[in-house]
C-alpha cells in the first residue's frame, strides 16, 4: 500500500483516477467471509489431490478383499491424514486473519474500477493500485464477485457496494472485456 508523504515541503499525489470508473461504497472482507473463500478455493484446487487418499482406500480393499494383504491401518491413515491436511490450512487462512501484516487486507476500501487496473483506495491519499494482470480468476457468487489474486488473497466485491444496478452492468463488461467472467 503507497502512503503518500503528509511533510508540507514536498507535494501530495493524488491516486489517479478515470472520470469513467466504477466507483464502489467503502468494504472491508469480513474475516469469517474471507476464510470460506480461502477454503472454497483451496478444495477447488486440490481437489485432484483427495484421489490419492481414496485410490489408497481403494487399492487397500481389493488387497483385503482378495486376501494378498489384509489390514485396516491404511484406511485410519488415509482418513486421518486427509482430515489433518485440510485442518493445517483451515489454520493458515485463519491464522492470516490476525496476522498484522494482513491487517491492510481486512480494511475499508473503495474500490475504483477502470480497463486499466482496480484502484482500492484507503483514503483519498492512500491507496493500492492491482493491475487485471494480476487477477488469477474471477467468478460470480450468488452475492458477489470474487476475483482471485492468489491462494490466500482475493477482492470480494458484493453487489450491495455498487451505487446502482448500472455501475453493475459496466464493471461487468470490464471483466467480460478482460475475459475474467465467462460470457
Amino acid at each position: 500500500m503507497a502512503k503518500v508523504s503528509v511533510n508540507k515541503h514536498q507535494p501530495v499525489y493524488q491516486m489517479p483516477t478515470n472520470p469513467a470508473a466504477v466507483r464502489t461504497k467503502k468494504y472491508a472482507l469480513p474475516t469469517k467471509k474471507y476464510v470460506t473463500l480461502a477454503m472454497r478455493y483451496f478444495f477447488k484446487t486440490q481437489l485432484k489431490w483427495g484421489l490419492v487418499p481414496l485410490a489408497l482406500i481403494l487399492i487397500n480393499a481389493v488387497l483385503n478383499l482378495t486376501g494378498v494383504y489384509p489390514n485396516l491401518w491404511i484406511y485410519i491413515t488415509a482418513i486421518i491424514g486427509s482430515i489433518l491436511y485440510v485442518l493445517f490450512w483451515l489454520i493458515q487462512f485463519t491464522g492470516i486473519t490476525q496476522l498484522a501484516q494482513y491487517k491492510p487486507m481486512f480494511e475499508k476500501f473503495q474500490y475504483e474500477i477502470d480497463n486499466r487496473q482496480i484502484l482500492m483506495k484507503l483514503n483519498m491519499k492512500e491507496g493500492s493500485v492491482i493491475k487485471w494482470e494480476q487477477i488469477l480468476e474471477s467468478y460470480k457468487d450468488k452475492d458477489a464477485y470474487v476475483l482471485v489474486i492468489s491462494k490466500g488473497q482475493f477482492i470480494h466485491l458484493p453487489f450491495t457496494i455498487f451505487n446502482s444496478e448500472h455501475d453493475i452492468k459496466v464493471f461487468e463488461r470490464i471483466m467480460k472485456q478482460k475475459e475474467q467472467l465467462k460470457a
